[in-house]
């Protein structure tokens, strides 16, 4: 069996999952870019934990993570079966705990959403463990490798910049303008991915443009399960590309 890609998709917001635009019609072409997976592994920015965690529940159930939106994304479901086996040994190959009674959120199943939308390709998460230092989660990322040689996809999904309160108040204004801080912290971390430069990746957000770019880092950390779970032989592309409310990169990070 082939070495399955690792791929990273800018998330944004949940309304990707119900609106046509240029980030939905993004994440449905990026099916195309791999092999149809014999599974998925997810690592999304809107699962924390104490500990590493993987979801048992077969099948996992929708989790609506967010307030203030249309009945219509509320009442979407994502009806893939689950993969205990691959929790179990996602969660060996990490030193984590399977655990049930966790479903998918939605940096998971927006996603898969527009990439699988007949929801046939069973899939697990994995949590970030918040007490981790962001080398300690490339390390897991890299732990994570050998589900590559499974037909396993592992999937992060977060944002290479994600400061809601500049977006939402760039909306509020109606200005798509794409702050300084956003457009060379999105163009550092696609050079550090591309060149493999661990050490920028795990002190990005200690950079001032960093520290700006992520006040909080958890979209930041599913980049480095994908960067770690990558390897030397692969290409690093950019499928999608670009900024949401002006300062949300968007830009996607396929390893193959």
């Amino acid at each position: 069996m082939a070495r399955h890609p690792v791929l990273f998709v800018g998330h944004g917001s949940p309304m990707n999952a119900i609106e046509d635009n240029v980030w939905s019609r993004g994440h449905a072409a990026l099916a195309a870019l791999v092999p149809r997976p014999r599974a998925i592994l997810a690592v999304s920015a809107h699962w924390e934990s104490d500990g590493t965690f993987t979801t048992l529940d077969d099948p996992p159930p929708t989790i609506h993570d967010f307030g203030g939106f249309p009945a219509e994304l509320y009442a979407m479901r994502y009806p893939a079966p689950g993969e205990p086996a691959l929790a179990r040994r996602a969660a060996a190959l990490t030193g984590g705990s399977a655990t049930d009674g966790r479903g998918l959120d939605h940096g998971t199943w927006s996603v898969l959403h527009r990439m699988f939308p007949a929801a046939d390709v069973p899939v697990a998460q994995l949590s970030l463990d918040v007490r981790l230092a962001p080398g300690e989660h490339l390390a897991l990322g890299r732990a994570l490798l050998p589900l590559r040689d499974e037909g396993v996809l592992i999937l992060g999904s977060g944002n290479l910049t994600h400061d809601l309160r500049d977006a939402f108040s760039r909306m509020r204004r109606g200005d798509a303008s794409t702050p300084d801080w956003a457009a060379r912290f999105d163009a550092d971390a696609a050079r550090a991915l591309a060149a493999r430069d661990e050490p920028w990746l795990v002190g990005a957000l200690d950079t001032p443009d960093g520290r700006r770019a992520h006040p909080t880092a958890e979209h930041w950390l599913p980049i480095l399960y994908a960067a770690g779970a990558a390897d030397a032989r692969d290409a690093v592309s950019f499928p999608v590309m670009g900024f949401d409310l002006g300062s949300l990169s968007m830009r996607c990070v396929l390893f193959a």
